[in-house]
Parts: structure tokens; C-alpha cells; sequence
């Protein structure tokens, strides 16, 4: 047994790899396929595999789909295969190909005569903007991922960090406001998965004033004001992302009991005395000397007896291990700052920052996001009875 093992984890260490060999053995391979016992696994495992190797096929299926707009062209029932080509742009024979490639991947389904529908994963996709813009956004990560080595060295001229304008110390001021209102935009597309989670999850009715930290177009912070009538809003995020978003809380009719301000979490302290503080999607965004840096800038920021919430897709997360460590730590490497964190390590790091009682709270959909909440170190105890869950 190695020191600081166990007898159990040895023996789990010892079969994975006899596992392996076995897997590895060409031989044993074809009898797995044969044996009747063995045979299922044996095939699951290469369409596994094939999978992995097909996968960027796959996406662009996925991609040319959603850019053609064959998803609303389907939302109303099912059509034949000339109406729909008239409708995406494609010729007879081109719209009939992507069809077949989409019904085998479960966007869209055969109908009798000739005709397609809608898939159930088609359907997901019809009215969610959101997924869509981030689909048709990925052109910029396959360019980046097209050297996967040359990005993991560190080499190359990413177009990520180039998109994502507030990245690095070498960011051009001149085109912060351009480069702001492309990525606020995807932002505030994909934005409403996030909130929908988060306010299905946590209840803001209780507090009196949130501060919606990163909050970029506002659509979060529009969206609580919306589900509790007399919280007091706030916000704060870069200067030009700032002006967008006040407009926007404008046009929502939210403008008497919202503040927002322009400027840089990394430069200034933020606004004093909220007592609930949202972090949607920004810790992961920063390396870890500058995410602890700004949960500080949080605990000093915060009301003592304050929340904080931190809302992100985390690392480890069970069933959508390979949104993390995968998609995730290969996005954010392309960015150039960043890393998922799995619910531990942001843990030790809000425990690092000043603050105690850090804990999960459970979300619909953990692929999407999970929330992680806690409250100064000082703070009186919390109720240690249930987590109140908001429920329609």
C-alpha cells in the first residue's frame, strides 16, 4: 500500500489498470466483441471513442444548422425536404445531406413522406437564443483550437483574448468600447440560462439591497428586480459595459431603485453596504491571484451579516465532467485567464478571502451553473436549518 493510501483505494488503482491492459490487447478486444457478456460494453465503448474522433464533425452539423436557421424553419411542424431547402438557403441536394447528418444526431427526425421535424434536441434549441449565439460564436475557439499544442505551449495569436477584450495587461483602450458591446452581447444572450437557475434556486425577497458584481448588460439584476419588487439594485462592471447596461435598466423601468457604476474591481473598491452580492460567471474568468483579489475587494464591500453568491458552471461537476476540465479549461486557456474550480477550491478560496459557512446550493440544471454562498467570517451564524429553495 503507497503512504497516505488506503487498502481499498490500492486494490480500485490495481483493477483499473488490469483493466486497462485487457482493453489495450487487440486480441481480448475482438473476444469482448464476440462474448455475449461482454459485448454491449465492448460496443459502447467504441462508439465512445468513435465519437470522441467524430466529434468536431459533429459540432460543425450543429453549427451549419443553427447559421442556416434550420431549427426555426422546423418550429412550426414538420416540412418536406424542397420547402425546407427553399427556406434555409441550400440546394436540393446540400439541405438534404445536412438533414440526415442532423436526424443522426438527434436535432431534427424523419417524418413519413419525405418530410423532416424537429429532434428533441432540435426542439431545445428552437427558442433558446441563447445556446445558439454561443454555438455560432465557437468559429473563434475552432480557429484557436486548430494548433491544440501551440495553445497549450502558450504560443500563438489567440482570437479569444482578442474577443474577450478585457483580458491581459495588453488590452488596446482604444477599442475596450467596441470589443465591450461584441462580448456583452453574447453575454446578455446566454445570461438567461444563468439567471433562470439561480433565481429557480435562491430567494432575493429577503435582502434589501443586491450588488450585482460583473453584472454586464444588466439582464440579471433587471431580472431580480422583477422577481422581488422592493430590493434595492446595484451593479458594477467596466465603464462602457456600465453605460449599456444603465440603458437597459432604463428601457426596463427599473431606473428609480437601480444604481449602476463604471469601473474596474481590480482598481477601486466596490460600493458599501449590500447585503447579497452576485458573482455570475466572473470568477472563473480570472486566475487565482486575481479571483481571491476580488472576492477581498467583496468581504470589504459587503453588508457584516451580508451573502455572497458566486453562480458558475464548476469543475468535477457529476454527469458534466467534461464540461469542465474539457470545454471549459480549453475556453479559458484560449482566453488567456481563467480556470473552472471545482466547488472545494472556490471553497478554500472564499475561506482564504475572509469569509465562512460556504455552501451549495442546489441548482436544476448543475451542467448550467452551480452556486456556491457564504457570509463574512464575523457574521453572526446562519439558520442551520434547511437552505430555503424558491419554488413556483
Amino acid at each position: 500500500m503507497q503512504p497516505g493510501g488506503t487498502i481499498l483505494s490500492d486494490l480500485v488503482d490495481r483493477l483499473r489498470d488490469f483493466r486497462n491492459r485487457k482493453v489495450a490487447d487487440p486480441a481480448f478486444r475482438r473476444w469482448a466483441a464476440r462474448f455475449p457478456l461482454t459485448r454491449t460494453v465492448a460496443r459502447r465503448q467504441a462508439k465512445a471513442l468513435f465519437d470522441l474522433t467524430a466529434g468536431f464533425v459533429y459540432s460543425q452539423v450543429l453549427h451549419a444548422s443553427v447559421k442556416v436557421g434550420l431549427f426555426h424553419a422546423l418550429a412550426a411542424g414538420p416540412l418536406d425536404i424542397a420547402t425546407i431547402s427553399a427556406r434555409i438557403g441550400l440546394p436540393l441536394h446540400s439541405a438534404e445531406k445536412l438533414l440526415k447528418a442532423a436526424a443522426a444526431l438527434g436535432l431534427v427526425e424523419a417524418r413519413a413522406g419525405d418530410r423532416f421535424a424537429l429532434g428533441a434536441l432540435g426542439a431545445a434549441l428552437v427558442h433558446n437564443e441563447g445556446v445558439q449565439q454561443v454555438i455560432l460564436h465557437h468559429d473563434i475557439l475552432y480557429d484557436d483550437l486548430r494548433d491544440p499544442l501551440a495553445l497549450l505551449a502558450g504560443k500563438g495569436d489567440m482570437q479569444l483574448r482578442k474577443y474577450w477584450s478585457y483580458c491581459g495587461e495588453d488590452r488596446d483602450p482604444i477599442a475596450l468600447p467596441r470589443g465591450h458591446a461584441e462580448y456583452t452581447r453574447l453575454m446578455a444572450a446566454s445570461q438567461a440560462m444563468i439567471t433562470a437557475e439561480v433565481l429557480d434556486a435562491y430567494r432575493f425577497d429577503r435582502y434589501r439591497r443586491l450588488l450585482d458584481v460583473g453584472g454586464g448588460d444588466g439582464s440579471f439584476l433587471i431580472a431580480a428586480g422583477r422577481a422581488a419588487a422592493a430590493l434595492e439594485l446595484s451593479m458594477f462592471d467596466l465603464p462602457p459595459v456600465a453605460e449599456i447596461a444603465r440603458q437597459r435598466i432604463l428601457e426596463a423601468g427599473l431606473a428609480s431603485r437601480a444604481t449602476v457604476h463604471g469601473g474596474s474591481f481590480f482598481d477601486e473598491e466596490l460600493p458599501q453596504g449590500a447585503d447579497v452580492v452576485t458573482l455570475n460567471r466572473v470568477l472563473h474568468d480570472h486566475d487565482d491571484d486575481r479571483a481571491l483579489a476580488l472576492l477581498e475587494v467583496i468581504r470589504r464591500a459587503i453588508a457584516p451579516q451580508g451573502t455572497l453568491l458566486i453562480a458558475e458552471p464548476m469543475a468535477g461537476t457529476r454527469g458534466a465532467e467534461a464540461s469542465g476540465d474539457a470545454y471549459f479549461g480549453f475556453y479559458l486557456m484560449a482566453m488567456g485567464q481563467g480556470r473552472p474550480r471545482s466547488f472545494e477550491e472556490i471553497r478554500g478560496m472564499l475561506e482564504r478571502s475572509g469569509f465562512g459557512e460556504v455552501r451549495e446550493i442546489t441548482t436544476n440544471v448543475p451542467l448550467i451553473a452551480r452556486i456556491a454562498s457564504a457570509r463574512p467570517a464575523n457574521a453572526k451564524p446562519a439558520n442551520k436549518g434547511r437552505m430555503t429553495v424558491k419554488t413556483n
